[in-house]
């Protein structure tokens, strides 16, 4: 390439809007793993949080809604915490997850807004230790990479065992990348090698060869569908830095680029179309884009964005889901502590509401090239492309827009999550590339008419002549108007607002935050507040709801339960009355007195004690004193007479 073409992306420019623009209501996880922290779908955001020692996704809109806001709910996915995660680039709502706990999960997800699956749609098993590394195979459907601490695999999430388990690394593997025509695999490794395998003809690399010059972390991408390949990591004297490869000649390497002596693991991210690279660093107030040439000079500089705070991960949001109308190239999702901050890359065109078509060439869509079976068998196939011209995008079929996963078999005997009632049926969505389209309910389901089927506009403006030309008959018309369009709420203009300060609790101090995912944190009734604090001895602190205000800064009298609370809940009977699980596997019941604890309470009314692992959830019965229910990681359910103290 000529080094002094001029590139249509050298002025390419980072947008932060304002924080009003930002997703707001995240509490990030501080873990360590080798994943990205952060991913995008077209329509989904999926990030790490802190709670249930990080097995518990955080989930958000990829847009805001009509109210300017995001919706941000969380999924428990895991019992440990969540190393890596990705969505299926050929359906927007499905995500694999990979956890410490040495499983990998396949889930279909809703809107943030709507109740999420308590159960993945698959369950996969390696066997190989804590995972690290999960990814979507670029082309097939249902296919997946795992990386474990040492080996990396192959896997058809239809089947019970892995399509090919390639030769153990000698050291922690640390990146896992496929070619974008999915036909090699590349690694790199602890050891400070890189190693390029072909799957489908040997379990050994086909290639391999020393990399960076520390064993610090490191990370792995394929550019394009050429044979170069992207690490970023550290040199000899522990500077960051990236390099560029060739995957047919290992020997050395391309070209390099220095990025700085900072410490934190370096998170590259490549756009195919246009060719760029944006890199950040875990903790670093600096995002970089540089421009990827395939010959001399390969690194080119674009720009150097600083943040307002420091990155936990970052992600790239899909083409098809760019604003193509402001000229946007690129976007990037910062995660940071308490916020997720989008990053818009523009270009600056005169004709900003244009489509400029050379800045968009066909993208990869989102129907598969081929089954996972078809890529097993030797099938090279690429991905459709589509335009990114609005009026030329393909349109999602009404039938397929109304589908949600029913409940079905893998061929592997699995079952899958049962749909909600009124949904039609499909089938499997890691192997169907018509079920790429976001679900949503069906008109039967939302609607509330006993026909399934919603009023025309023809209908309802027939109704309404029919209303204003007999005016006798303005009563049955209107009923029959109710009829069609469908029953009104009383409660559709209801609104929240919060009370007055004066109502307030304030100036709580040390609060448990990392309580299970599966308690709700604290609990409240008509008259009381309990609240977990993060102090030893499980304490618990109970306010009346009576005596609002500012709390003194001095000690606060306290149940102290002795052991870690894992679930909390008030006698629906008693308002006065508090069971609490531990993390000791016993429930112990607690009487606070009238008018609130003027002393620490350190002896229970009773303690129930029957499960032989830590329990995760309690519950009082809603109609029958002195009933409890309590089940835990023992896979029993038991029921408690407290009246009686005994099971």
């Amino acid at each position: 390439m000529n080094r002094f073409r001029t590139s249509k992306f050298k002025n390419t420019t980072p947008k932060i809007p304002k924080k009003d623009g930002w997703i707001s209501d995240i509490r990030a996880g501080s873990f360590t793993s080798l994943g990205n922290h952060i991913k995008s779908s077209c329509r989904l955001v999926a990030f790490n949080t802190e709670q249930a020692g990080g097995g518990i996704l955080g989930l958000a809109s990829l847009d805001a809604g009509s109210d300017g806001k995001w919706t941000v709910s969380h999924i428990p996915c895991h019992a440990d915490q969540v190393t890596d995660f990705d969505f299926s680039p050929f359906d927007d709502s499905v995500l694999a997850t990979c956890s410490a706990d040495e499983t990998v999960k396949v889930w279909r997800l809703l809107e943030p807004s709507e109740e999420q699956p308590s159960s993945a749609e698959v369950t996969l098993s390696p066997g190989e230790g804590r995972l690290e590394t999960v990814v979507f195979h670029p082309t097939s459907s249902g296919l997946l990479a795992l990386g474990s601490s040492l080996r990396a695999q192959v896997w058809d999430s239809s089947r019970d065992t892995p399509l090919a388990a390639l030769e153990q690394h000698p050291d922690q593997l640390q990146g896992l990348t496929w070619k974008q025509d999915g036909s090699l695999l590349a690694t790199t490794c602890k050891d400070k090698k890189l190693r390029v395998f072909d799957p489908r003809a040997q379990l050994t690399p086909v290639q391999s060869a020393p990399g960076h010059q520390n064993n610090k972390d490191s990370r792995i991408l394929w550019i394009k569908d050429s044979d170069h390949i992207l690490t970023t990591g550290f040199n000899q004297v522990r500077e960051r830095e990236g390099r560029l490869w060739d995957s047919r000649k290992l020997g050395s390497s391309l070209a390099s680029v220095s990025l700085g002596t900072a410490t934190g693991t370096l998170i590259p991210l490549f756009d195919p179309d246009s060719g760029l690279l944006v890199v950040a660093g875990k903790g670093d107030s600096v995002i970089d884009c540089f421009e990827l040439n395939d010959s001399e000079p390969f690194f080119s500089q674009v720009s150097h964005c600083l943040t307002e705070t420091p990155s936990r991960g970052v992600a790239m949001v899909p083409k098809l889901a760019l604003d193509v109308g402001s000229c946007e190239v690129l976007r990037v999702l910062q995660l940071t502590d308490s916020f997720i901050v989008p990053i818009s890359y523009q270009v600056p065109r005169k004709a900003g509401q244009d489509f400029h078509a050379d800045l968009y060439p066909d993208t990869v869509g989102q129907t598969p090239a081929m089954s996972a079976e078809e890529w097993w068998q030797g099938e090279n196939r690429q991905v459709q492309r589509v335009s990114l011209h609005p009026d030329k995008r393909p349109k999602p079929s009404p039938a397929a827009a109304s589908k949600e996963p029913a409940k079905s078999k893998l061929s592997s005997g699995r079952s899958k999550e049962e749909a909600p009632v009124g949904c039609s049926s499909s089938s499997s969505p890691m192997t169907t590339p018509s079920s790429s389209v976001a679900p949503s309910r069906s008109p039967s389901s939302t609607s509330g008419l006993s026909s399934g089927f919603l009023p025309s506009p023809s209908q309802s403006s027939k109704a309404i002549q029919s209303m204003l030309g007999n005016g006798p008959s303005l009563r049955s018309d209107w009923c029959r108007l109710s009829e069609e369009t469908g029953p009104s709420s009383k409660f559709r203009h209801i609104q929240g607002s919060v009370l007055h300060r004066d109502t307030h609790f304030t100036n709580l101090r040390g609060l448990n935050l990392t309580t299970p995912g599966e308690s709700d944190g604290f609990c409240a009734n008509s008259e009381c507040v309990a609240v977990p604090l993060a102090i030893a001895g499980g304490q618990i602190a109970v306010f009346e709801l009576s005596q609002p205000g500012k709390l003194p800064d001095t000690a606060l009298p306290t149940i102290q339960n002795a052991v870690n609370v894992a679930d909390l809940c008030w006698d629906p009977f008693d308002t006065h009355r508090l069971a609490v699980a531990g993390d000791d596997a016993k429930i112990r019941v607690w009487q606070v007195p009238k008018g609130g604890l003027v002393e620490t309470l350190t002896e229970p009314e009773c303690i129930l004690q029957g499960h032989t692992e830590k329990i995760y959830s309690i519950r009082f019965h809603p109609l029958a004193a002195g009933l409890l229910a309590s089940s835990s990681y023992d896979l029993s359910l038991r029921l408690w007479d407290l009246e009686a103290g005994r099971r």
